[in-house]
Parts: structure tokens; C-alpha cells; sequence
């Protein structure tokens, strides 16, 4: 081959090479100012319709401001949590409870969007902050969970009956990890990673092309015992 030859190869291969890295720089950052112009602007298309046509900065400006909805909405969230912290606002709140609890449909859904939302919010709660690989389909197979809580109500008598101490856990799917399984898992079957739950999260999106540095792996029961001898 001759030397210009191997001189236009090479350019090729730079110029391959300039684009890729380009590529890694820019599709992340371009796609993630997607989604979270998206988000903004989905927020907005919600709870500007309801905002007071004078008070609507829209109204006095020939641009819209993109956010303003969300600033309302974290406003509103923000305003009910200060009132219903007082004895008079929780008053009321208990009222409203009490009312929602006698329509037949309605309170079936808002009590168990109440559980998850404190279950999952709840500055004491341990849910979905652990990550742990189990047997999932078959022996030899293995598959990332996120650990939920133990076992409660009459799954977990039930269970206890045939002597089996189970933990629920969530198994996501691959690349959407918002859609998958609940599983009732014997803790002596759930392996425990040091994983973090973001960095499993990318593990299962980038479907296994993204993982996290290697680190030691305990039993559920052995990390327990840790947390208790410290």
C-alpha cells in the first residue's frame, strides 16, 4: 500500500474517530435537555390553563416563558405543606379524608396512592434503596432487583405458614426500567449488591453496556447483621 494511501486511511480513521467522540459528548447532553425541556413543557400544558389570565406573565409578554407552570405547581405543593403541618390545616385535611373514604372507587385508589407515596417519600424508608441479583427465570439465570420491603399483610402470613421469611422485591425490564415484575423472594435466595440503585438503574437501561465498578457482595441476612453490630 502506498504512503498516501495509508495517509488518507488514517485521516479516515481520525476524522471516525473526532465524529464518535462528538457523539459521546453530545447525545447525552442533547437528549437528557430533551427530556427535561419535555418534562417543563408538559408540567406547563397542565397547570397554566388554570392560572388567572392576570397573573399569567404570558399575557403582558410576546414569548411565553417556558417553567412557569412548574415554579406555580412547586409553589402550590409547597403553600399545601405549610398549611396542613398546623393543627387547623390538618383539620381539615382529616375532614377531606373522611369524606373521599365514603365514595366506593375513589377511596380504594386514593388510599393506595397515599401508602406508596409515604412508603416511598418517607424520610425513615429503606424501599428501593438496595439492590440485589436473584435466580430469575431459572436456576443459572440471574436478574437485578430492587428491594421493596418485607413481605407484609396476609402474603406474608401465608408464606410463613410453609416457613418461608420473604422479601418483595422489583424486577425492571429492559430498557424501560418503570415497567416489570413484583416478586416474593426467601431472603436467603436474594443477593445483596453494594451497587448504588442509579448506577442499576443505568446497568438495566444500557441493557448490562454500562456497569459500575466491581465491588463485594453480601446475604441479605449478612448485611443486616452488620447494620446491627454497628
Amino acid at each position: 500500500m502506498s504512503k498516501s494511501a495509508k495517509t488518507r486511511i488514517s485521516g479516515a480513521m481520525r476524522l471516525r474517530n473526532y465524529f464518535l467522540t462528538g457523539l459521546i459528548i453530545c447525545a447525552p447532553v442533547g437528549i437528557t435537555a430533551y427530556l427535561v425541556w419535555s418534562l417543563i413543557g408538559w408540567i406547563d400544558s397542565w397547570i397554566i390553563p388554570y392560572v388567572p389570565t392576570i397573573y399569567n406573565p404570558d399575557t403582558y409578554l410576546p414569548f411565553s416563558i417556558p417553567g412557569f407552570g412548574l415554579i406555580i405547581a412547586i409553589f402550590v405543593i409547597t403553600t399545601v405543606g405549610f398549611l396542613t403541618a398546623n393543627y387547623i390545616g390538618r383539620t381539615i385535611w382529616s375532614y377531606g379524608e373522611v369524606l373521599v373514604g365514603r365514595m366506593p372507587v375513589v377511596r380504594n385508589l386514593y388510599s393506595g396512592l397515599k401508602q406508596i407515596f409515604q412508603t416511598v417519600l418517607s424520610d425513615k424508608s429503606s424501599s428501593f434503596q438496595q439492590v440485589g441479583i436473584i435466580e430469575y427465570p431459572r436456576k443459572g439465570l440471574w436478574a437485578i432487583v430492587f428491594i421493596a420491603t418485607d413481605a407484609k399483610g396476609e402474603v406474608d402470613q401465608r408464606l410463613r405458614e410453609i416457613k418461608q421469611k420473604t422479601v418483595a422485591v422489583f424486577l425492571p425490564t429492559t430498557p424501560n426500567p418503570t415497567s416489570g415484575f413484583l416478586l416474593f423472594v426467601p431472603k436467603k435466595d436474594i443477593t445483596i449488591l453494594d451497587m448504588k440503585v442509579e448506577d442499576a438503574a443505568k446497568l438495566v437501561i444500557s441493557a448490562g453496556l454500562v456497569a459500575p465498578d466491581t465491588l463485594p457482595v453480601k446475604k441479605l441476612d449478612e448485611q443486616k447483621d452488620d447494620k446491627e453490630a454497628a
